[in-house]
């Protein structure tokens, strides 16, 4: 940046659910509030609106809403009631194939005048839906991961900028001659190209990664611009920030990826009223439905249900990570608190926020707090929560987003006309992610 100034914080918030529901009326309802809460987060100068998403029907509930919609539709439809906020779908590299995928995020980067972006997830579940037969191991979801995310830029990369021209029409014209063929040969896939979606506004959509495990770490160091990543305090957002920029170094990369936390709140007014509001948390608490939920972030295998809420988990009861086939980072994460003496209470607590980074706080600690992650250089970008819930809405609006401004941590407007732009990524020019494998 000019004159050496640090990068301000950025921040995503989750786009909102347009699914339509029976008793709906109208029956946009739906999407109307999906716009209407873009629209703020626009007017805030959020930098980015950010999808979650599972590729199976959840029936005990424990994912909510999470995939329900398909994110790149539901982005397509708020690019046009926006003009500045990123667009970020997640997007699972195993029940994916690259060239489709391609086709679909590099017209939603057209249509969104240069603001999409893609986070690449393996999948921990969904395999039932797309052939049946088990869902294939860590190791091999993540080697197809890293051949997908190839073809992908191979397929940007190969054609010329200058494909398109404009017609006297207001048409467009494509000059075939420059939509080059990518090849691509690996052991998962084999695309000849050209790509059929001429180059996008930002060249490639901005390419977002998420996953911890040991595989997770390696793919994002090596080609993710952004890091999406589950760390529940400081000392290991250090030991994870680390670990990525060591790799990242290893792949003769220029920069390393801007690292992404999802920051799980609870704002309260005063300090009291943040007891209150944390308490009342805790009283909803199904614990019985928690288990169910602790159960799936230790990798699914787990029986729990005869265990004393008070009482810890028995080292025999905790799982192997190697032989942990979903969601293994996550299972990391609870594995290493129930060894530390967390009581199975304690745990479901936890579980309550998927193990990611928690505080329940007024405005100014809650800014105290990313403020610290922030200054130690291990916080790139934040998701925060808040935007659509009633009851913490007003505080995030006018509480939160007003102190990190007034401590001069975020931005005060959009810093570009797109969304690799408003990141304050560093030019595409400087990083192909062909380096050799290792």
């Amino acid at each position: 940046m000019a004159g050496g100034e640090k990068r301000r914080l950025k921040t995503l918030v989750g786009a909102s659910s347009a699914i339509y529901a029976a008793a709906d009326s109208p029956v946009t309802y739906g999407i109307d509030r999906a716009v209407a809460l873009a629209k703020i987060a626009e007017r805030e100068k959020i930098t980015g609106l950010f999808t979650a998403d599972l590729l199976q029907s959840d029936p005990a509930g424990l994912a909510g809403i999470t995939g329900s919609q398909d994110p790149i539709v539901v982005l397509a439809a708020l690019s046009q009631v926006t003009r500045q906020i990123g667009l970020i779908a997640t997007v699972t590299t195993t029940f994916q194939h690259p060239y489709n995928l391609a086709r679909l995020i590099g017209t939603l980067d057209h249509i969104s005048g240069g603001r999409a972006g893609w986070n690449a997830v393996t999948s921990s579940v969904g395999e039932e839906n797309f052939g049946g037969g088990e869902l294939p191991s860590p190791e091999s979801r993540y080697a197809r991961a890293t051949e997908f995310i190839e073809v992908i830029n191979a397929l940007f990369d190969a054609n010329d900028p200058a494909a398109v021209s404009r017609l006297s029409s207001g048409g467009a014209k494509v000059d075939h001659t420059r939509l080059h063929p990518a090849n691509y040969r690996g052991d998962f896939f084999q695309v000849a190209g050209p790509l059929n979606v001429p180059p996008p506004p930002q060249g490639r959509p901005v390419q977002f990664q998420a996953g911890q495990s040991e595989a997770g770490i390696t793919l994002g160091a090596r080609y993710a611009e952004v890091i999406y990543t589950s760390q529940p305090t400081l000392s290991a957002a250090q030991a994870f920030v680390s670990e990525v920029r060591q790799r990242a170094q290893q792949f003769e990369r220029p920069s390393a990826p801007l690292i992404m936390n999802s920051f799980h709140s609870i704002i309260g007014e005063s300090p009291a009223d943040v007891a209150r509001r944390l308490e009342e948390k805790h009283q909803r608490i199904d614990y019985q439905r928690g288990r169910l939920r602790l159960a799936d972030m230790l990798g699914g295998s787990v029986d729990l249900h005869d265990l004393p809420l008070d009482g810890t988990i028995p080292s025999h009861r905790l799982p192997e990570l190697a032989s942990v086939n979903r969601r293994r980072g996550r299972a990391e994460i609870f594995t290493r608190f129930a060894r530390e003496g967390h009581t199975l209470r304690q745990l479901i607590i936890a579980a309550e926020e998927t193990g990611h980074w928690f505080v329940a706080g007024t405005p100014e600690s809650l800014a105290d707090a990313i403020e610290e992650r922030y200054r130690a250089g291990v916080l790139d970008v934040i998701s925060l929560h808040g935007l659509g819930q009633p009851e913490q809405q007003d505080l995030l609006l006018n509480g939160l987003l007003p102190e990190l401004r007034k401590r001069q941590l975020l931005d005060e407007d959009y810093r570009g006309a797109d969304f690799r732009s408003s990141l304050e990524l560093p030019p595409l020019a400087a990083w192909t992610g062909r380096a050799p494998r290792l």
